[in-house]
């Protein structure tokens, strides 16, 4: 399958009730072939009128820890665990999880990272582990599948906590240089 056919498959669901109140699917963004995938929790209200990840103020804020590490929005592939928002930007519930975990399994698939990102507590405890604890274990490398896996912050706790910025650049800097090893950079 190609990333064209995925999207235009998600784009028609109607898996889990949040279908009905979304604007826009907001399927992923980025270079389809990036070595480093980061994988968000769900849209926010920015996101789900532009079909866009990461677009709002904490999207802007984590153009900047790209930047600040030599990336672009341009050169990496953003996703989220889920395709629409939720109302009021809550979490995600574990039904809507469960309805798009094909989507995004199948996207990664497609996309083929050497290193999964994810952004935040709610994407670690899906992707890396249900007893994940961002406060403890941001930044510490995983190997699954032929798979890196870390998490950060998600930029949106930097916004309400901004002590934990230098961890953020911390672990970015750390993704990078990790990301340059394994294409032997």
């Amino acid at each position: 399958m190609e990333l064209s056919e995925l999207k235009q498959i998600c784009d028609k669901c109607q898996r889990c009730q949040l279908w009905q109140t979304r604007t826009n699917v907001v399927f992923g963004d980025g270079d389809p072939s990036a070595d480093i995938m980061f994988v968000g929790e769900a849209p926010g209200e920015n996101e789900d009128k532009t079909g866009i990840p990461f677009v709002g103020r904490a999207g802007q804020l984590f153009d900047k820890y790209l930047l600040a590490v030599g990336l672009k929005r341009s050169d990496v592939y953003i996703a989220n665990t889920i395709k629409c928002r939720p109302p009021k930007n809550r979490d995600p519930n574990p039904e809507e999880q469960a309805a798009c975990l094909e989507y995004l399994r199948e996207q990664t698939r497609i996309i083929d990272p050497k290193i999964i990102v994810c952004l935040g507590r709610i994407s670690a405890y899906r992707i890396i582990s249900p007893d994940f604890k961002i406060t403890r274990d941001h930044g510490v490398f995983y190997e699954r599948k032929g798979k890196i896996l870390v998490a950060v912050y998600h930029p949106s706790a930097l916004l309400r906590d901004p002590k934990k910025k230098d961890d953020m650049m911390a672990d970015m800097l750390k993704i990078k240089a990790k990301a340059d090893e394994l294409s032997g950079k």
